[in-house]
């Protein structure tokens, strides 16, 4: 079995410094084989931000998933933002765009959706989609193939955002390699869909896992969370850490179970 702590949308710059300290000790002692970070760890990707960002990622276990979202590309600074819009990103958190992990029993790919045209949207290029390929394909049905995104391939009902853009195209290929579970962030909510429900993908069904915000002081209604995704086998387990702020923890509030059946991923009986 292995255990994946998913985090999102920190946004340091604007994040409630007391719940850095519980939400560390807490996903220490999950002991997860990796976390994942899945975009804007910056409030506006100032390099004060990004120093911060980086003191708390080096305060959590590894190996890391780490991706950037549009938070992590400058607004204002308009030369920066399209001759360099990831730099100070590169030059804080990694220079990986693509970072990748692979064990006995996951894979585990991050794709950079951020890009400067948009100020909030985002999107999945022709070379990414070879990269997923190439990455995803070749690996046996033993590996739980796992891609994390900034920007949604889901959305809750009635939510006012956009999907990733070229979702479709990319949707195709990750069913074409049989990815499991889709990681994202961007909307500040906690949500659970099946790629199956959105998008005609030849019998093909992945988890679509979103991650409210973990540090942010922007919660949009829901409190401050995290997921934990516990991979066992041709089952997956998902776990909703919500910051409790009369204890002054993070605590379980639920816990959702999938299984693989000839139809995809559904959720278990």
């Amino acid at each position: 079995m292995r255990t994946l702590v998913h985090l999102s949308d920190l946004h340091f710059g604007r994040v409630d410094k007391a719940i850095l300290r519980p939400l560390i000790d807490r996903i220490g002692e999950l002991e997860p084989h990796v976390v994942v970070i899945s975009g804007d760890l910056t409030q506006r990707a100032r390099d004060a931000e990004f120093a911060e960002a980086r003191a708390f990622l080096d305060a959590l276990p590894s190996p890391q998933i780490v991706v950037p979202g549009n938070h992590d590309v400058p607004l204002y600074n308009l030369f920066d933002r399209f001759f360099r819009p990831l730099d100070r990103y590169r030059s804080h958190i990694t220079d990986d765009l693509s970072p990748f992990h692979l064990d006995a029993e996951i894979a585990v790919l991050g794709i950079n959706t951020a890009r400067s045209l948009t100020i909030k949207d985002g999107r999945i290029n022709a070379r990414q989609i070879r990269e997923i390929k190439a990455r995803m394909c070749d690996l046996g049905p033993e590996v739980t193939k796992i891609v994390v995104t900034h920007h949604p391939f889901d959305l809750p009902e009635n939510s006012p955002h956009a999907i990733v853009g070229r979702a479709r195209q990319a949707m195709a290929a990750l069913a074409g390699c049989g990815v499991d579970v889709i990681l994202s962030g961007h909307l500040h909510l906690s949500h659970t869909g099946h790629s199956a429900e959105r998008f005609e993908v030849g019998g093909h069904s992945s988890l679509i896992v979103q991650a409210g915000t973990a540090t942010s002081t922007r919660g949009r209604g829901e409190q401050n969370a995290f997921n934990v995704i516990r991979v066992d086998g041709r089952k997956i387990h998902i776990e909703r850490y919500f910051w409790q702020p009369e204890g002054g923890l993070f605590g379980i509030a639920s816990t959702e179970h999938f299984e693989e059946t000839s139809r995809g991923w559904v959720r278990a009986a």
